[in-house]
């Protein structure tokens, strides 16, 4: 056998060095080496050409519901990780909640991987779930290979998986502290949430007063609080406040270990233009002002916001009602979340090395994964996603591969067209088609 066993060439390679033509050669799903274009070929290889379409090591999505099993009606390991695939996503981390059980002890992590094993398009790693009454399973959960652990400050709007309030956050974040673990935080204080007005109805401008940015703030600030004093490493999921912003800035600043995202439907979407009873725009923290959302564009090219994954959050269509109050909080966005990134980064003059850096780069290190993924380096997987970034098409519902077809983008016209996706060197999406599942459930690197 040839020491490579596939060959991609494109005239533009996104590597850690920056963007250049080069031939990428694979063996044993792993990269070998990048050579330049016209390096030849060795013998026995089969080689790929894709001329002027940009490849791009796969993404990795670290905030992703699959609600499998148990809540299959509203996604799954099938589904969700054809959309990814079809959208460039060749990792996926998948949320200790909205499944039944939750990922809350080793058994219930058991049950998961086990219903994951046969259906995964992609590689899928997990994250498990931090509660009240389960400080106990948090190390044996560490040790059988979560990435770490999920906490909600407020409800997280299913009663299997209560909150923490501050006692608990601080036994919970002790205890993960112990062995150097990862709490990732949902954090939106439930005093400020149940002071906000709450009226109900129809009106977006309702909704978006009823979760104010100072909920986010004040418990942020509290998280920060927590993680200084016991030298915990923290995450914030979904940030969609721009005012919290400085107070992240000082706490980096000040050492603490913070690490931040945000998500594509902050980024590409805005307050103002949601329309009323359109609750396919609803997830908590809310879509805020265009005004904020510039905030979270300039955290995201300062470094202050690290990565941008999609919290993606599906529901059947019929949790949708048209009452912001009572419809489901969440958006679905596997399948669009690059082009939908892509095409508002273009608009405000960053590049396509700027994406992969916040969405496969510093995912793959917020997972630990990043000494095998991430990057197109020799030594890391053969995971790419072949993309044409001039091509535009309008987001159709009826084309996407999530199980149900709610989505906040209809109508909109995006640019980046994905063309074919890898995983570990072998092509599993290509225009429109799937392979049969390859991919492979994935342990906490140790």
């Amino acid at each position: 056998m040839s020491d490579a066993e596939l060959v991609l060439r494109s005239t533009r390679v996104i590597t850690p060095e920056g963007t250049r033509a080069a031939t990428v050669t694979v063996a044993d799903g792993t990269i070998t080496a990048v050579l330049p274009y016209d390096a030849e070929a060795p013998a026995g290889a089969r080689v790929e050409d894709v001329g002027d379409h940009v490849l791009l090591p796969g993404l990795i999505d670290t905030h992703v519901h699959v609600n499998d099993p148990g809540r299959t009606e509203w996604e799954g390991f099938w589904t969700a990780t054809r959309a990814a695939a079809a959208g460039g996503i060749t990792t996926l981390v998948d949320m200790p909640l909205n499944s039944l059980p939750p990922t809350t002890t080793v058994e219930h992590l058991r049950i998961k991987r086990d219903v994951a094993r046969d259906k995964a398009h992609i590689d899928v790693g997990f994250w498990g779930g931090a509660l009240p009454d389960n400080v106990k399973d948090l190390r044996p959960l560490h040790e059988a290979g979560v990435f770490g652990f999920k906490a909600f400050l407020s409800p997280s709007g299913v009663d299997e998986f209560p909150h923490l309030d501050q006692e608990r956050l601080a036994v919970s974040l002790a205890e993960i502290a112990g062995f150097d673990g990862l709490l990732i935080v949902h954090a939106e204080d439930p005093h400020h949430l149940a002071a906000a007005p709450q009226h109900g109805g129809p009106r977006y401008a309702d909704f978006l007063a009823s979760r104010p940015r100072d909920a986010e703030d004040t418990a942020i600030a509290a998280l920060i609080a927590q993680a200084r004093r016991l030298g915990a490493r923290v995450h914030v999921l979904h940030l969609s406040s721009g005012d919290a912003l400085p107070l992240i800035r000082a706490a980096r600043a000040d050492g603490v270990r913070m690490t931040v995202e945000t998500c594509p439907h902050y980024l590409t979407l805005t307050a103002e233009e949601v329309p009323d009873g359109a609750s396919e725009f609803k997830c908590c923290p809310p879509i805020r002002e265009a005004a904020n959302q510039d905030l979270l564009w300039e955290a995201l090219a300062d470094g202050t916001i690290d990565c941008v994954v999609t919290d993606h959050s599906p529901s059947t269509a019929d949790l949708k009602t048209a009452d912001f109050a009572t419809a489901w909080g969440g958006i679905s966005g596997l399948q669009l979340s690059l082009s939908a990134v892509w095409t508002e980064a273009r608009r405000r003059g960053h590049t396509l090395e700027d994406v992969v850096t916040w969405m496969s780069a510093r995912t793959a290190a917020l997972a630990g994964l990043d000494g095998r993924k991430g990057a197109i380096a020799p030594g890391r997987d053969a995971d790419f996603a072949v993309l044409a970034p001039d091509e535009t098409f309008t987001v159709d519902p009826a084309g996407l591969q999530h199980r149900n077809r709610v989505t906040a983008y209809a109508g909109r016209t995006l640019h980046g067209v994905v063309k074919s996706t890898w995983l570990r060197g072998r092509r599993v999406y290509a225009d429109g088609e799937f392979t049969p599942p390859q991919g492979t459930l994935l342990d906490r690197p140790r």
